[in-house]
């Protein structure tokens, strides 16, 4: 791979959508993609639209597990190698299925995983922020929001 000249051109991306990521796993992909040339590697997480074909509401604390893993990853990798994160919002699950989890409810769920991923982690604060932004009295992460 390294000799085809391809490490030059293109950053590989690495997806993984679940709440458990193998956290080690992906670091020793980081570091394979890094041994064959690749001076860069994008990660790829979601914040709705990944948990099932007939999800109609996100289940915002699976996607929230799921940035936080990635911030594992990316706290375990070296720096100068992840040039950053996708945070993918897929609107079907799969090109044959009807339409999931539509943008309009899954704003809670895109501006938790936003400010997780900028602050670096979940907190009461970082929570606080999401309902202030939204006008939200009480923002529920383990439950399906309405």
């Amino acid at each position: 791979l390294s000799e085809s000249g391809v490490p030059q051109l293109v950053q590989p991306m690495i997806w993984d959508y679940a709440a458990d990521i193998d956290v080690e796993g992906k670091v020793q992909l980081i570091e394979k993609y890094r041994r064959c040339g690749f001076s860069k590697v994008w990660l790829a997480s979601a914040f709705k639209g990944a948990t099932g074909a007939d999800q109609s509401l996100p289940l915002i604390g699976h996607h929230l597990r799921n940035q936080l893993e990635w911030l594992q990853v990316a706290g375990r990798s070296p720096a100068h190698v992840l040039e950053g994160i996708a945070l993918t919002g897929w609107q079907r699950y799969d090109h044959f299925s009807v339409l999931c989890e539509l943008l309009p409810v899954a704003i809670p769920s895109l501006a938790v995983c936003l400010l997780a991923l900028k602050n670096g982690g979940y907190s009461e604060k970082v929570k606080e922020n999401v309902e202030k932004l939204l006008g939200m009295s009480n923002l529920e992460i383990d439950t399906f929001m309405r």
